[in-house]
């Protein structure tokens, strides 16, 4: 048994037997939470000034507590570890770069920094997490994969109205795709060991266009960021990687993360027979808690777990929980996980 209080994330990321699946959402400190809102109101500073702020991040993070999550994952946003490099975004409210990345000259002034020193309040987040939590929780880190940063450094904004023009970007600028992939993905392996070191207890990367980037691209620019990334981050903590709903099952298998967080179009059952060995993580499609009824949840959730065989399995979504989610429909989903994730002959956890 690990110190922490409930440890059934940590001992599934390390094969260890639990007496039901743990669950936790992405985005779960976010919009579909009114208490988050609330704070929102009453602070009333722009989204890159709360990322910043050790106190408000801590206590916005801690808030899914309440719902009964088996970790908790810090509140931060991606674009974090962008600002100290000379490619800080605003938020007004979304994101936006003054000059998105046009030319080699721009990748090349891009400034390799020290964590430690630059992004302090990260490691005091995840610090001032593990001292409020006392061992209760696990406490997750996060960084986007190398090319989700490109597309926001191309796009200049959120790049979901823009991914024609970015994709097109890549395939004719394919130098500066690369050399730009090459810096972020140093940086990435830099700030995901900080925040190791820091005290997250699993890290996860985020594959956040996975759904929209052709075959040849991913296996171009993105596989290739992956494999250099998982290789190079302290091996004694897990490592999660998440591909929005991403089919190349083979070439995450590659990646040589341990734990795989897979959109709806991956069957579990089926992976698992590929990879029986892998712990995956996910899969229950966002819409359902967004748009469904408690039921139609309870069935998303039993159907998941009679595709994993509650073995080797992380209970989540198939990507971040969506703003117009109702509150009380993401507290059925974590309940139901908890009903229906028991595991027949194992105690404790």
């Amino acid at each position: 048994m690990s110190a922490h209080k409930n440890d059934r994330l940590l001992r599934v990321l390390n094969h260890l037997p639990v007496d039901r699946v743990p669950v936790w959402l992405m985005r779960q400190a976010g919009r579909t939470d009114p208490k988050y809102n609330q704070l929102r109101k009453n602070d009333g500073r722009p989204l890159e000034e709360l990322f910043a702020d050790t106190e408000i991040s801590i206590k916005i993070s801690l808030l899914p507590k309440r719902l009964g999550v088996d970790a908790i994952i810090m509140f931060q946003d991606i674009l974090t570890p962008l600002t100290p490099a000379g490619a800080g975004f605003r938020f007004a409210p979304g994101p936006i770069l003054e000059k998105p990345v046009r030319t080699m000259a721009q990748v090349k002034a891009l400034r390799v920094y020290d964590p430690e020193v630059e992004l302090n309040s990260v490691a005091n987040i995840l610090k001032g997490l593990n001292a409020e939590l006392k061992g209760e929780l696990p406490v997750l880190g996060f960084a986007g994969s190398p090319m989700s940063l490109a597309f926001f450094m191309i796009a200049g904004r959120s790049p979901n109205q823009k991914i024609d023009d970015v994709l097109a970007f890549i395939v004719e600028q394919p130098k500066i795709t690369q050399a730009l992939l090459e810096w972020l993905t140093t940086m990435t392996v830099d700030y995901l060991n900080f925040q190791i070191e820091s005290g997250a207890h699993a890290v996860q990367l985020f594959e956040s266009f996975a759904d929209v980037i052709p075959l040849e691209i991913y296996k171009k620019f993105v596989q290739p960021t992956h494999e250099k990334i998982f290789s190079s981050l302290t091996p004694t903590v897990p490592a999660i990687l998440f591909t929005k709903e991403s089919p190349n099952l083979d070439m995450m298998l590659q990646s040589e993360a341990s734990v795989l967080s897979v959109g709806s179009c991956i069957d579990l059952e089926k992976a698992q027979i590929q990879a029986p060995e892998m712990i995956f993580q996910g899969n229950v499609d966002n819409k359902i808690l967004a748009d469904g009824t408690k039921a139609e949840i309870t069935l998303a959730v039993r159907k998941c777990f009679e595709q994993s065989g509650r073995k080797n399995h992380i209970l989540n979504l198939n990507h971040g929980l969506l703003e117009r989610t109702p509150f009380e429909n993401v507290q059925h989903f974590v309940d139901v996980a908890k009903e229906l994730g028991r595991i027949e002959g194992v105690s404790g956890g």
